[in-house]
């Protein structure tokens, strides 16, 4: 389905409730919008047995297609489930323009809420089911969908190592869970990928960069769609480490030419593996391959001429700079948020693509989730929000007290660039002996 249909389709039922609210039921206007949302539904059913309307943590969805672009009628019917305590609309084929009328209807009672709603619809439609809010669904907590990436790629890694070829249904269906999530929690998502787990490195960096991945590909618009393969490549990306000596991949110190020669196959021995499992597109396997090579044309494995570097294969690689640089290793100290973000603009154009870099760098703000900060009044707290409309307002987790105490219970700070409370300089964490990620509310 092209957007513009379901597009349709939110406009046109946003567009009926109002007019019902201002005309009769057989009013001019009324009954063109009522009937574009008629022609809308049943066109969506010509090869669906149900379709659903809902919300996904305040997000307009229809069907597959969840809203990520503004559209003013989108925030309009979101509202309205909201208002009458519904997380969705069922349709289902078979059903009839009087159904589709009587639904109508009772949006005209301000009175009906839940259950309640469900209980009236249901009295005169068949084919049309509300459903009722209720508590969020712990699979689509951000911590929770972490923590099973987390399990994905460690079967996923497993499968490799016992010369199995893996599954891909489970990374499909967690990188739709992470897509919207990063969509309608994005801050909760860069907190999440705060997480580094050095003893197990990998699974971490894998989930890690899909995440970011995710982010990158957020800041230039992609389409839900295309944001789920970067996702998915993202979390996949590293397979190929699998096949090269353990001893290699694990090597605390630098390693050596013949180390670095082996070192440089795992894109391609990853996407070896990639293009052999099912429902994993080329997209995807041109992500595990090229996270290597640079926007100047350098890099490795070696490309073809005649190919270009797909912008998905781009965003990745900014997410897996970004996280490298982030992770403490034993030859590097972890850069900070605001710290790697200027390094990302200094190998910017030579790297990484440059335009993506720029969008990705401005969505973070001037001070990324997860920089330790200090204000103007010499208050040192954590960043835990940026609005995504606004990167310039943030929401700071006050740590230490202007005096420089340790705060028993840190208490959060809303920053707006109007007031005279701002931030001022980024403090670098480990002088001060903290992990960040402990002071983040993942749940």
């Amino acid at each position: 389905m092209e957007p513009n249909q379901f597009n349709a389709v939110a406009q046109a039922l946003s567009g009926a409730v109002k007019s019902l609210h201002l005309y009769a039921a057989d009013h001019p206007a009324t009954a063109r919008q009522i009937e574009t949302l008629q022609n809308g539904l049943f066109h969506l059913l010509q090869n669906k047995e149900t379709i659903r309307i809902g919300t996904l943590e305040r997000t307009l969805f229809i069907d597959d297609h969840l809203f990520v672009q503004e559209l003013a009628a989108a925030e309009e019917v979101a509202k309205l489930l909201e208002k009458f305590g519904l997380i969705g609309l069922e349709f289902k084929s078979g059903l009839t323009a009087d159904e589709v009328k009587y639904l109508l209807r009772q949006f005209q009672d301000q009175a009906l809420k839940g259950e309640e709603f469900a209980e009236i619809l249901l009295k005169g439609s068949k084919h049309i089911r509300a459903i009722a809010a209720e508590d969020e669904d712990d699979d689509q907590k951000p911590h929770k969908v972490y923590q099973k990436a987390l399990k994905v790629v460690d079967q996923i890694f497993r499968d490799v190592r016992m010369g199995e070829i893996p599954s891909s249904s489970e990374a499909i269906k967690v990188v739709k869970s992470l897509a919207q999530l990063t969509i309608t929690e994005p801050n909760a998502m860069m907190a999440l990928s705060m997480l580094k787990d050095y003893d197990n490195y990998t699974f971490t960096h894998s989930v890690n960069v899909s995440v970011l991945a995710l982010a990158v590909g957020r800041a230039c618009r992609l389409a839900e769609e295309q944001l789920r393969v970067v996702g998915l490549g993202g979390l996949l990306h590293d397979l190929g480490k699998l096949r090269v000596d353990v001893k290699i991949v694990t090597k605390p110190g630098k390693l050596s030419q013949q180390e670095l020669v082996a070192m440089k196959e795992h894109p391609r021995f990853g996407a070896e593996i990639v293009e052999q499992m099912d429902g994993v597109t080329h997209e995807v396997t041109d992500i595990v391959m090229g996270h290597h090579r640079c926007y100047d044309g350098t890099g490795y494995p070696d490309w073809p001429t005649d190919k270009a570097l797909s912008p998905l294969v781009e965003m990745a690689s900014i997410a897996d700079s970004y996280d490298a640089m982030t992770t403490l290793r034993c030859y590097q100290r972890p850069y900070t948020p605001r710290k790697a973000t200027a390094r990302l603009k200094e190998i910017s154009g030579s790297v990484l693509h440059p335009e993506y870099v720029s969008r990705f760098i401005e969505s973070l703000g001037p001070y990324p989730v997860g920089s330790l900060v200090r204000l103007n009044n010499n208050e040192v707290g954590l960043v835990t929000k940026v609005d995504t409309k606004d990167p310039a307002q943030t929401e700071v987790k006050i740590i230490y007290s202007t005096e420089g105490v340790k705060i028993a219970e840190p208490y959060q700070r809303n920053l707006n660039p109007s007031e005279p409370l701002r931030i001022i300089a980024e403090v670098d964490p480990h002088t001060r002996g903290l992990n960040v990620t402990d002071f983040f509310d993942y749940a």
